[in-house]
């Protein structure tokens, strides 16, 4: 007999195209052909398209594709415009903000972090346009705004790290270089220059909901995916019914922590968790250096972190290779 099931789905539910509810008056149409994709259905609707894009979405399409290749055009000049050394060092190449020298000149030379200032105002542009985008297409459809708040927490911290800070700093430099590994580079430095973000209230608070949100998401998928077989993946239908999935993943829950949560409010535990992980995250990265220069000296001002610290494990010599004494 036939399983339905919503991961590796061994029966695909494929029938007409569906192009949607009918778009305003006034408004560009859906563009493409709808097409039914197996490997598509593997793991959710199979119909790719049509694709709506709209006035703001046209817009962050066309901003976002100017500030990308303007990154790799940059990156490309670092390597002389080879290709093959482009894809070989991409993970070391970077776009960097402008020298400190230059403070917070509106255009400093294009060398030396103009670039970075022109790529980044077209990349949040983009974002900003495609926020726009996603708040009208809930308020066209009828629905509520949480995906566009959930995707403002983002944009928060995405601002403070290349605009809001630098700017209460007065210098463009301690922004966020467009690269992988520079990236990398930054967070480390950023967190030795001032004293170890360990110590960071609101780092630590941002860390347990990435954690946190990390675990919802993963509970409520695991419960879902436990009860498809009963058709848990239809919560709305069965909420009100009894013997059903959704009674048996909360009966579930029930008898191993006691209570569980409703069909809606574990995804709003889920949305705030995953709301706060960069809510909180923005605002530890903004206090930093501007009202706090020393993390492990505020710690131990205020009790958090001891006065002595032989109490913490000695750091072994970096210079000494474990890996080659134990070859020898």
């Amino acid at each position: 007999m036939s399983e339905f099931q919503n991961i590796f789905t061994r029966v695909q539910l494929v029938g007409p195209v569906e192009a949607g509810v009918p778009v305003p008056d006034g408004e560009l149409e859906r563009v493409g052909t709808p097409i039914l994709s197996y490997w598509a259905g593997k793991i959710g609707s199979a119909q790719i398209g049509p694709i709506y894009l709209g006035g703001f979405g046209l817009a962050s399409l066309i901003t976002f594709l100017l500030g990308f290749t303007i990154i790799g055009m940059n990156m490309l000049a670092q390597v002389d415009w080879n290709p093959v050394l482009f894809v070989r060092e991409f993970l070391w190449l970077s776009l960097d903000p402008p020298l400190a020298k230059h403070g917070l000149k509106v255009l400093p030379p294009l060398n030396e972090g103009g670039w970075w200032l022109i790529a980044g105002f077209f990349i949040t542009l983009s974002i900003i346009l495609w926020w726009f985008r996603m708040y009208v297409r809930a308020q066209r459809l009828g629905l509520g705004y949480h995906v566009s708040y959930a995707f403002a927490a983002a944009i928060w911290l995405y601002l403070v790290l290349g605009f809001i800070r630098p700017l209460l700093m007065g210098n463009w430099s301690h922004a966020v270089p467009f690269g992988i590994f520079s990236h990398l580079y930054w967070t480390n430095d950023f967190s030795v220059d001032y004293g170890n973000l360990f110590w960071n209230p609101f780092h630590a608070l941002s860390i347990a909901f990435l954690y946190g949100s990390a675990l919802l998401f993963a509970i409520h998928g695991a419960t879902i995916l436990s009860v498809s077989r009963y058709g848990g993946d239809r919560e709305i239908e069965q909420i009100t019914d009894r013997g059903t999935a959704s009674e048996r993943a909360a009966l579930f829950w029930r008898w191993t922590m006691g209570f569980n949560a409703s069909m809606e409010s574990i995804h709003r535990w889920a949305w705030w968790f995953a709301m706060l992980t960069t809510l909180t995250g923005g605002i530890g990265i903004l206090i930093t250096g501007t009202l706090v220069d020393d993390w492990t000296a505020w710690g131990m001002k205020h009790g958090i972190v001891p006065e002595d610290l032989s109490w913490w494990p000695i750091t072994p010599d970096s210079t000494v290779s474990s890996w080659g004494a134990g070859a020898q």
